[in-house]
């Protein structure tokens, strides 16, 4: 069969950083294709080329046998491909009519055709199998209701290929499984369908090939039938998928229970973000938590430390009943949260070394018990030394620090405020190897020193090589626990992968 879209050889960099490289990818009219890969390997700046947000270095697009090049999302809606992302990019103020044919409006006389403008939205959804109120706004419907909608106005425009990045990320179970009944039907009516997610069990749900990028780079394209889960995450990690085949699949012996923990969750879980699940954290440990990208790693840290808040569940610190509600609460109880994004959510760019080490613990103390200036100078001086900051002076701005000594800044913070456990979301992420070997050897002295330690990293070499215990995530379930000498890559894999005993906590 001819492909509908032909990409031979795409490139795409940017200043210091080779995004796309010599990639190939196919989709064949009536398919549902999944393009899969971890942090990095490409996968936005493959569909941002192809919808005409970036251009590209070279390499060559056709769509339906015609060469093209987008300039704009316009250009590729034009050329018929359209795109939904995760978060519903639609009005919700509006009605659903108005949703779907905004800015295509048809008019008389400069005034709008309120009746065709409802016809076709009902016709839209029609196709979808979907019949409700197009007069309604859309904020009185679900969000699943709000997605259908969003393809909807994407399939207005005659598309020929749609592409959906992550669109089931705020459904339920039933939510998910009308929205693949839907797929499906278009799929049959020989619509091209990229698919792009982080759920392992969705991809061969609804997938017929799949396509692996890793930094840049195509893996190769495998029919979803013929592809073993455990070989797609040796793909996407890098692992050779004949090595890991030939591992032994018994199950490991259940986790050894250990004395009183520090930290304590039971049945903790958020809806739309993470399934309940009991964890335990104990003082001088170090858990990792494993899983792909898009597990619930990041939703979990975020539970523990009050940024959201749960809605099943409880949590104690120290064998005390407590309410994470908000951060506040966590800071006091000597939790202390370092962020995956730390030029988002960690660093204060334009605030110097100095400025942003003590930051948490005046922000502790209130706008009128400020910390005396030679306090910072003291405090800043303590954690440029011990944590090997390269910095000139304190005053410098953070943001002329190289991406290793940001994140010691980060660390030097929390440190600040003397926790008792510490949360490490993917703390050695775009750091060079020396860096990420001091970040490791500070986390096991603060271990030695008593401190708990929750680590997140998409590193599994890292997991093992610093972890005591180590929590196994899947599609935001947990799925297992690994102890001691059970902790190995290779098990962690194969129980991400599905193939070994594991636990829905």
């Amino acid at each position: 069969m001819n492909p509908l879209l032909q990409i031979c050889g795409l490139t795409k960099s940017f200043p210091g950083v080779r995004a796309l490289e010599g990639v190939d990818f196919a989709v064949r009219p009536g398919e549902v294709h999944a393009l899969m890969g971890e942090n990095g390997a490409g996968k936005s700046t493959l569909i941002k080329v192809l919808t005409g947000v970036y251009g590209r270095d070279g390499g060559s697009i056709e769509l339906g046998g015609r060469a093209i090049a987008p300039r704009s999302p316009q250009d590729a809606e034009r050329e018929g491909i359209s795109t939904v992302y995760q978060e519903v990019n639609l009005i919700p103020e509006l009605s659903v009519a108005e949703n779907i044919c905004l800015g295509r409006q048809s008019t008389v006389g400069g005034l709008i055709r309120w009746g065709a403008i409802r016809r076709r939205a009902q016709q839209a959804l029609a196709r979808l199998g979907l019949d409700i109120d197009v007069t309604a706004t859309l904020s009185s419907y679900s969000i699943a209701i709000q997605q259908m909608v969003a393809i909807a106005r994407a399939l207005d425009v005659q598309a020929r290929l749609l592409i959906l990045d992550e669109p089931t990320s705020s459904l339920d179970e039933q939510e998910v499984a009308e929205l693949f009944a839907v797929l499906r039907r278009l799929r049959d009516d020989g619509l091209g369908i990229v698919f792009i997610t982080h759920f392992l069990d969705q991809v061969y749900a609804i997938s017929d090939r799949i396509t692996v990028l890793r930094n840049g780079k195509l893996v190769g394209t495998y029919e979803a039938a013929g592809l073993p889960k455990l070989s797609l995450i040796a793909h996407m990690i890098g692992k050779d998928p004949a090595e890991v085949e030939a591992m032994s699949q018994a199950p490991p012996p259940p986790a050894p229970t250990g004395a009183e923990a520090f930290l304590r969750a039971e049945q903790l879980g958020r809806a739309g973000s993470i399934a309940p699940m009991d964890l335990a954290i104990h003082a001088g440990e170090v858990v990792g938590l494993a899983g792909l990208l898009g597990s619930g790693r990041t939703e979990l840290a975020r539970l523990l430390f009050g940024i959201d808040r749960s809605d099943t569940g409880r949590v104690e610190v120290e064998g005390r009943s407590v309410r994470l509600g908000h951060p506040r609460r966590a800071i006091a109880l000597g939790l202390a949260f370092t962020p995956e994004d730390r030029k988002i959510a960690g660093i204060i760019p334009s605030l110097s070394v100095r400025e942003n080490i003590i930051l948490a613990l005046q922000a502790s103390r209130g706008p009128w018990r400020r910390l005396a200036a030679s306090r910072q100078a003291e405090l800043a001086d303590r954690f440029i030394d011990a944590l090997g900051i390269k910095t000139p002076d304190r005053e410098q701005a953070v943001a002329n620090l190289s991406g290793g000594n940001q994140q010691k800044v980060i660390l030097g913070r929390w440190l600040a405020m003397e926790p008792r456990l510490l949360i490490l979301d993917e703390p050695t992420r775009g750091i060079d190897v020396g860096a990420k070997a001091e970040i490791e050897k500070l986390m096991a002295n603060l271990r030695q020193k008593g401190m708990a330690i929750l680590f997140i990293s998409s590193e599994l070499e890292e997991v093992v090589r610093d972890s005591q215990r180590v929590i196994v995530l899947r599609d935001r379930c947990k799925i297992g626990e690994l102890t001691g000498g059970q902790i190995d890559e290779h098990a962690i894999m194969h129980m991400i992968a599905g193939t070994q005993g594991g636990e829905h906590g």
